[in-house]
């Protein structure tokens, strides 16, 4: 069963910059579109950005175009997601999500997701 650990979450003041790390231990992370996924509170999870297997991004969220970039680094197994500029509305528990029938960057179409860690971003 494959396993994803985010981290990297934390409080940030608006402006600010984090990067959330999605990573695997026992399996190769190659096999599989990864996505970033977040769910604010009293809000829908949405997608945020998803990434292929062979490291283009397939989506972003128009909500954060151009200022996060997904990437994946092969040997470290772990995917990243660099958030710049971050907004107050940017805050919520930010979950990846790994998927071998990708069809688009939504939550039904990933079958392995990791407990998500907590973006917030306040003054």
């Amino acid at each position: 069963q494959l396993q994803l650990v985010e981290s990297g979450g934390g409080l940030v003041q608006p402006g600010g910059s984090l990067r959330l790390s999605c990573a695997a231990s026992e399996f190769s992370l190659d096999r599989y579109v990864i996505g970033w996924f977040r769910r604010a509170p009293g809000k829908e999870r949405e997608g945020v950005s998803c990434i292929s297997r062979t490291g283009g991004p397939t989506f972003y969220a128009d909500s954060i175009y151009g200022r996060f970039t997904i990437s994946r680094d092969k040997f470290k197994n772990t995917v990243y997601l660099q958030m710049n500029n971050l907004k107050p509305e940017d805050t919520a528990v930010y979950y990846c999500a790994a998927s071998q029938s990708y069809d688009q960057c939504i939550s039904t179409s990933f079958q392995h997701w990791g407990q998500g860690t907590q973006v917030t971003v306040s003054s």
